[in-house]
């Protein structure tokens, strides 16, 4: 078998089929791109994951197969600085364990012998090939190897500018910064955050230090202390790349960058505002249109929750409201209902700020607040643009709104998001904005509320009984104690407790009794009553299934339900 093509051997194991290779067979006739293999346009087309094809490729060779995306994979240290990164970077290869002589060396291409003579040659040592997929090996390269150099590279930044003056003039420190080690801290800075699954980064100023932490599963962790006589030329550097006045310290400044980590390019967003002790910097980093958007099965609903929001997204005509605090998903799963929607036959167009995301086959436009781009103008002129469905970033004020709803009423499918607590107050917000009640509910569909909830670390989690208060903020009987679990920390989840998080949902659908009560101005407590009559189960009810399940803690709960 080892000499049929990987394609047919896929086929005649029934992993893909004869019309799928000939895809892939096309599409590399097609694209003469160099370095590029089978395996890459069997992943590109979706037949199979990266894993997957990694998977097939080592029983076909008969060559193991290690996932270092598994927290559970070892990678020693000392047998990586075996390879020096210029090489392993060239090669896409790490070195990532020592026995004796031999070297194990993971490559996504372990058949090329070429390599492994020219490591034999720099280690001394023979090299024994294992397989892993180019995604997982450019990752390790760059969060193993930058790990290593992050102190040299503060040590270096650190010596250089120990003699700066703190109020040195703004073109001499312009100048200072356009050497390797400022260059070199700001570049690692972003690259170790994202590799983290950071989603900011807080650069503050204190009296004797300046302290970097970074925003992981919602909490802030502190990622690195420096010296203060560095703060300056640091926050020059993020200036002159994001495009900000570099000589202006007296005012807040906003700007963006773009960088590649690891052949994803990200789009950072810069935050800049003037403290006592000199300027705080929060750089966001966006998701980009290189990270897949997902799929509406991959939003963490649970069955129930996923069989009411397939309803709300086959409505042909009206608004879809998804609501929730700043960093609860929103976009995410709004991005998610536009791919389920986005067909051939539709025209799709939305008005974002930012666009966070391009997605094939739909129309996406930037807002510009100083251009007169405003989300009402956009809106009017999305209207004249002949659209099926419209996605509107953030109903800010009444005039989107109203505008958004007369859109949703002439046929349109509507879908935005709006900053609440939870979908019930999201009717009552709708009026107070001066929508007219009538109005919400002819054009209403239904509300999608959601929060993210902190998965708790399954190596580490400590089981116990639950009390009677647990209990009655579980809605389950007071004499009854089931097991819970409270977050501890290990290596694993980084002294944290939690590993990733989870999307808890709230969907409340438009019934014709729920338009009826909106018609009639009902309040938010009467709207909360009768969706939980007609099935709507309210974010409590769904994290308090995942504290029975044991899959978060109490703690979780409370923080983001927890009301007087």
């Amino acid at each position: 078998m080892k000499n049929v093509p990987i394609g047919q051997y896929m086929v005649n194991n029934g992993i893909i089929t004869e019309e799928q290779l000939q895809n892939v067979l096309d599409a590399k006739k097609n694209d003469n791109t160099p370095g590029k293999f089978f395996g890459d346009y069997v992943i590109e087309l979706g037949y199979v994951t990266d894993v997957q094809f990694g998977q097939v490729l080592s029983r076909k060779q008969g060559i193991p197969f290690v996932d270092l995306d598994d927290p559970e994979t070892p990678i020693d240290v000392e047998a990586v600085k075996k390879i020096p990164e210029a090489q392993a970077k060239k090669h896409t290869i790490i070195a990532i364990k020592i026995t004796g002589k031999r070297l194990t060396v993971a490559s996504y291409d372990p058949v090329n012998f070429y390599i492994f003579e020219d490591i034999k040659v720099i280690t001394g040592m023979d090299v024994v090939p294992v397989l892993a997929t180019k995604a997982a090996i450019t990752k390790a390269i760059g969060k193993i190897y930058s790990n290593a150099n992050v102190g040299n590279v503060i040590d270096a930044v650190e010596g250089q500018f120990q003699q700066e003056e703190m109020d040195a003039d703004a073109q001499e420190i312009a100048d200072r910064v356009d050497n390797a080690p400022i260059v070199k801290l700001c570049t690692t800075i972003v690259e170790n955050s994202f590799r983290a699954d950071a989603t900011d980064i807080h650069i503050e100023p204190f009296a004797s230090f300046t302290r970097i932490r970074i925003r992981v599963n919602g909490d802030l962790i502190e990622l690195m202390n420096v010296s203060n006589v560095v703060h300056n030329s640091l926050i020059t550097r993020i200036k002159i790349i994001s495009g900000m006045n570099i000589a202006e310290k007296r005012v807040p400044q906003d700007g963006r960058f773009s960088q590649v980590v690891d052949g994803t390019k990200l789009d950072v967003r810069v935050s800049n505002l003037p403290t006592v002790n000199g300027e705080k910097c929060v750089i966001r980093i966006l998701a980009t249109g290189d990270v897949g958007v997902r799929k509406i099965t991959d939003l963490g609903m649970t069955d129930y929750n996923y069989d009411r929001f397939s309803k709300l997204i086959k409505v042909p005509q009206g608004v879809m409201l998804v609501t929730g605090p700043t960093g609860s998903g929103k976009t995410t799963t709004l991005y998610a209902a536009l791919g389920e929607l986005a067909k051939p036959n539709v025209n799709v167009i939305t008005c974002e700020d930012p666009v966070e995301k391009n997605i094939e086959g739909i129309n996406q436009c930037q807002i510009n607040d100083k251009a007169g781009m405003t989300f009402a103008a956009a809106l009017r002129s999305i209207l004249r643009q002949d659209p099926d469905i419209v996605m509107v970033g953030e109903m800010r004020d009444q005039e989107t709104a109203e505008i958004a709803i007369r859109a949703a009423i002439t046929g349109h499918m509507v879908l935005s998001t709006l900053h609440t607590n939870d979908a019930a107050s999201t009717v009552t917000r709708l009026v107070d904005m001066g929508v007219a009640p009538y109005m919400v509910a002819t054009s209403l569909i239904g509300i999608v509320a959601q929060r993210l909830c902190k998965v708790v670390c399954s190596e580490c989690k400590t089981p116990r009984a639950s009390t009677i208060e647990d209990n009655q903020l579980l809605g389950i009987d007071e004499t009854q104690a089931i097991t819970v679990y409270d977050s501890s920390g290990c290596p694993k989840c980084n002294n944290t407790g939690y590993s990733g998080r989870t999307a808890i949902h709230e969907i409340l659908l438009c019934t014709p009794n729920m338009a009826s009560l909106i018609a009639a101005d009902g309040k938010t407590d009467q709207i909360a009553a009768l969706a939980r009559e007609e099935g709507c189960k309210l974010l409590r009810d769904n994290v308090a299934e995942l504290v029975i399940e044991g899959r978060t803690t109490m703690d979780e709960l409370v923080k983001l339900t927890f009301a007087v």
